[in-house]
C-alpha cells in the first residue's frame, strides 16, 4: 500500500511539474499560437521512454552500467599518467597535499579531450551522431542541420557541436538556431562528464559507475527536451532544409596529430575550468563575507541559524529559498527542495562546475534526506546553461557563422531558459520513475 501511495505521489507531483515547465515555455515563446504541440508530446514522449529504458528495462541498464564502467575505466588509466607527473620519486606515490582536484580531476578533461578528438578522426563519433540525428528527424520531423546538432550536443561541447553542421549554420533559421543554442546549453561535453563523475563519485568506483550512469542518461535525454523547450521558445514557420549530410573534415592529418589537438584542447579547457573555479568560488566567498556582515548587522543570523540549515545570511541561503518552490514542484521533497533549489541557482548564475562542487560536498556530509534529491540534482545540473554561456555561444557560434551573430545575441537570454528547461524536464521525468 506504501508503494503504491508512494508511485502514485511522484506521477502526481511529475505532472505537476511538467505542466509548470511547458507553463515557463508558453510563457516566454515568441508566437504562442504557433507551437507544435504534436511535436512537444513527441520529445517528451522519446525522454520517458529513454527513462524508462534506463531506469527500468535490466538489459538496457546493464548496457549503460557497461558503458559507465567504461568510463571508469578510462579515469583509472587517467590516474596512470597522472602518477608519473606528480609522484614522490622517492615513495612512488602521490603525496597527500597533492590529491585535489587539480591533480585528480583535471587530467580527466584533457584525456577525454584526446579520446574525443581521436574518436572524431576515426569517424566513430559521427556514426553515433548520425544514428541519433536520424532517430529525431524521423520521429520530430527536424530539419537535417538541427537533427544534427542536436544529436552531436550529447557528445560535444557547445563550441564543438556547431562545427558538425558549419556548412549550414547561415541558411539555419531563427527556430533552428534557437534549437542548436538551446541544445549546447542543455547537454554537456564527453572531458567535463568524467570531472563530473569525480567530484560525485570520489574515489569509490562503485559511486563513479553509479553517477557515470545517470550522468550519460541525462546527456542523452536532454537532447530531445532542449528541442521541445527550443521549438516552443521560439516555434519554427519557415521552410528547413532536411538534408541530413555530415561534414567531411577531419581534426587532424593522421592519428596522432588528431590526439595531439585534442590534448591541446584539452589542456585549454582544464585550464579554462580551474581558472573559472577559483574567480567565481573567490567571488562566492566575497559575497558570502558581505552578507554575512549584513546578517550580523541587521541580527538576521542568528534567526536564520536557528530556523534554517544555514549558518547566516548567505549567497547559497538566498537562491535556495528563491529556486525551491520550482524544485518541489518537479517532486523533490519539501526537506530537500532548498539544497536543490541552492544547486540550481548556482548552476544558473555561476556554472555546472561550482554547482557540481556543491553537490559533491553536500553528498558527502549527508546533508540530504532523500536519495532521489541527489539524483535529480545531478540530471538538473548536467548541462551548460548558465549566463556566462551566452557570452561563450555569441562568440563561439558567431565566429563560424558572423552573419548570425545580431541573432546569437537575441537570442542568448531565450537559450539560456531553454537550456534550463531541457535539464529541468529530464530531472522531473526521472523523479516520476525512482
Amino acid at each position: 500500500m506504501m508503494l503504491a501511495t508512494i508511485t502514485f505521489t511522484s506521477i502526481y507531483r511529475g505532472i505537476i511539474g511538467i505542466v509548470a515547465l511547458l507553463a515557463i515555455a508558453w510563457l516566454f515563446s515568441s508566437n504562442r499560437k504557433a507551437i507544435n504541440w504534436k511535436l512537444v508530446g513527441k520529445g517528451m514522449l522519446i525522454q520517458l521512454v529513454f527513462a524508462i529504458l534506463v531506469l527500468k528495462v535490466d538489459f538496457v541498464a546493464k548496457g549503460f552500467e557497461i558503458v559507465s564502467k567504461i568510463f571508469t575505466k578510462i579515469i583509472g588509466f587517467t590516474q596512470e599518467g597522472t602518477m608519473f607527473l606528480f609522484k614522490n620519486f622517492e615513495s612512488g606515490i602521490i603525496e597527500s597535499s597533492l590529491i585535489n582536484f587539480v591533480v585528480m580531476v583535471l587530467p580527466t578533461v584533457i584525456f577525454f579531450s584526446a579520446l574525443t578528438s581521436l574518436f572524431y578522426y576515426w569517424g566513430i563519433l559521427q556514426k553515433v551522431v548520425y544514428a541519433f540525428a536520424w532517430v529525431m528527424k524521423k520521429v520530430m520531423k527536424l530539419s537535417g542541420a538541427e537533427s544534427l546538432a542536436a544529436a552531436g550536443n550529447i557528445f560535444l561541447g557547445q563550441t564543438e557541436s556547431p562545427l558538425l553542421v558549419k556548412p549550414y549554420l547561415n541558411k539555419m533559421t531563427d527556430s533552428e538556431l534557437m534549437c542548436l543554442m538551446s541544445g549546447g546549453m542543455a547537454t554537456i561535453a564527453g572531458g567535463v562528464l568524467a570531472a563530473y563523475i569525480g567530484f560525485l563519485g570520489g574515489a569509490d568506483e562503485a559511486q563513479q559507475i553509479y553517477f557515470a550512469k545517470h550522468l550519460l542518461a541525462a546527456s542523452v535525454m536532454s537532447a530531445p527536451a532542449a528541442v521541445v523547450a527550443a521549438k516552443m521558445l521560439v516555434p519554427q514557420t519557415e521552410k528547413v532544409n532536411e538534408d541530413l549530410t555530415l561534414p567531411k573534415e577531419k581534426i587532424g592529418a593522421n592519428a596522432l596529430e588528431a590526439i595531439a589537438n585534442g590534448t591541446t584542447d584539452g589542456i585549454r579547457l582544464a585550464v579554462n575550468v580551474a581558472g573559472m573555479l577559483l574567480v567565481f568560488i573567490a567571488l562566492l566567498a566575497t559575497g558570502n563575507y558581505i552578507l554575512f556582515k549584513i546578517g550580523d548587522w541587521t541580527s538576521l543570523n542568528p534567526i536564520i541559524a536557528a530556523n534554517t540549515a544555514y549558518d547566516g545570511l548567505s549567497f547559497q541561503l538566498i537562491l535556495g529559498y528563491l529556486f525551491a518552490p520550482l524544485t518541489w514542484l518537479m517532486g523533490v521533497c519539501k526537506e530537500d527542495m532548498v539544497l536543490v533549489g541552492q544547486l540550481l541557482g548556482e548552476k544558473t548564475i555561476l556554472n555546472e562546475f561550482v554547482a557540481y562542487v556543491s553537490l559533491g560536498e553536500l553528498k558527502m556530509q549527508g546533508k540530504f534526506v532523500e536519495e532521489k534529491s541527489i539524483v535529480m540534482a545531478t540530471y538538473i545540473l548536467c548541462g551548460f546553461a548558465n549566463i556566462a554561456s551566452i557570452g561563450i555561444q555569441i562568440g563561439g557560434i558567431g565566429a563560424l557563422a558572423p552573419q548570425k551573430k545580431a541573432t546569437l545575441a537575441k537570442f542568448g537570454f531565450k537559450a539560456l531558459i531553454g537550456g534550463t528547461l531541457a535539464s529541468l524536464f529530464t530531472a522531473v521525468l526521472v523523479g516520476i520513475l525512482i
